[in-house]
């Protein structure tokens, strides 16, 4: 019976989490509410409440499975890729893929919430800048694995990874303010252009 119990409430903190996170996009991470989580899973106040012990653990939580969703739909896809080249098209391909399908309405999530939180120092900002640091981290060890195997030029990766990241990082924030999508198709030009000029 104790399973049964344990069993429930994980799914329910996992609902309320994939539902603060997509709301977050939204409301800002800082706008998250318990009333808001419960119009929006149905569930009672209550029920939501007892999940979290205070709104910054709520928030915290809701940067976790983010950043699960995160890997989930941008990383494991590109890591299916060929090491190389392919490999780090792959990685941008999938970032503006799940931006363009609205795995969440605001956009990226991590783009939006870094917005948020920009101006308050704590324990929610660290983990949004530590979840950044990695994703550039994951493009700039992609651009390496290129270069040793000489498909691209010994160009500063960090460089190029910041690069590619601010291309990225404009095609979402077009497409969250505009909802254009032939910004995505312009998104993967420059991209393929960028990387390109590093090319041998």
């Amino acid at each position: 019976m104790d399973e049964v119990v344990v069993g429930k409430g994980a799914r329910t903190r996992a609902l309320v989490l994939d539902e603060a996170a997509r709301l977050a996009t939204v409301v800002g991470i800082d706008g998250l509410s318990v009333g808001g989580l419960a119009k929006a899973t149905g569930l009672s106040k209550s029920g939501v409440f007892a999940h979290f012990g205070s709104k910054q653990e709520l928030q915290l939580a809701t940067v976790e499975r983010a950043r699960a969703t995160f890997a989930e739909e941008v990383l494991r896809p590109a890591l299916r890729a060929p090491r190389g080249i392919e490999r780090l098209l792959a990685a941008c391909e999938a970032f503006l893929s799940h931006v363009e399908r609205r795995v969440f309405p605001g956009g990226c999530f991590f783009s939006a919430a870094a917005v948020d939180v920009a101006s308050w120092p704590g324990p929610v900002r660290d983990a949004i800048a530590a979840q950044r640091r990695e994703w550039l981290g994951v493009l700039e060890r992609l651009v390496r694995e290129a270069q040793e195997l000489h498909e691209l030029d010994d160009a500063d990766p960090a460089q190029l990874a910041f690069e590619l990241q601010a291309l990225l990082a404009a095609a979402n924030t077009t497409f969250v303010l505009e909802g254009d999508p032939a910004v995505f198709d312009r998104a993967r030009r420059a991209v393929d252009r960028r990387v390109s000029r590093d090319a041998p």
